[in-house]
């Protein structure tokens, strides 16, 4: 009955799409946009725990900055390239109590599908799903591995011009860390 539910709803959301596609069309609205576009987001990291060894290294959270290039394919999908640097402070604490701060840093990439649903003219969810690579350093800890995941997200945007939208996200990830999962707030341009 779930998957009956699932086809019927993804049904329905890509016939309104078709049909709002059309409907532009017949109002006379500019469609030959280009389907390139970029997302410039600052970042924050949420941090999380994890037990490393016979210690626990606690993640702050932390700053960064995220560059997205996609295309847009029909019916609301899009494909994106992202890219990500943040930082944030991981606190080692020892099995005998003793704890140390130190500096770590990431870069994250990943290869998304995203999919938009226009509840306004103005105003899209976006859910978000993808493959991602992490490089992880904390130098005071002899750290630099690196990491492969997937990534979910949820965002909004909203069209504040024919070429510029603004953009809300939250990130979550398959790769356990300090970094922890992620939300953005940026600017979007549409070539």
């Amino acid at each position: 009955m779930k998957k009956v539910l699932a086809v019927l709803v993804l049904s329905s959301l890509v016939s309104l799409n078709v049909y709002a596609s059309e409907e532009e069309r017949h109002m006379g609205e500019k469609t030959e946009k280009n389907n390139f576009y970029i997302a410039v987001k600052g970042m924050s990291t949420l941090g999380d725990s994890i037990e490393e060894g016979s210690s626990t290294l606690e993640g702050s959270t932390g700053v960064g900055i995220g560059v997205d290039v996609g295309y847009k394919l029909p019916y609301g999908f899009s494909v994106e390239i992202d890219a990500t640097y943040a930082e944030n402070t991981v606190t080692e604490t020892l099995s005998n109590g003793d704890s140390e701060e130190f500096d770590a840093s990431y870069i994250t990439t990943s290869l998304d599908v995203d999919y938009k649903y226009h509840l306004t003219h103005e105003i899209g969810l976006i859910v978000k799903v993808g493959y991602e690579y992490e490089i992880e350093t904390i130098d005071g800890l002899n750290i630099d591995n690196s990491s492969t995941g997937f990534i979910f997200a949820g965002a909004v945007e909203y069209e504040v011009s024919e070429h510029v939208a603004l953009l809300g996200e939250y990130e979550a990830t398959t790769i356990e860390g300090p970094r922890g999962n992620s939300i953005f707030a940026g600017i979007v341009y549409d070539f």
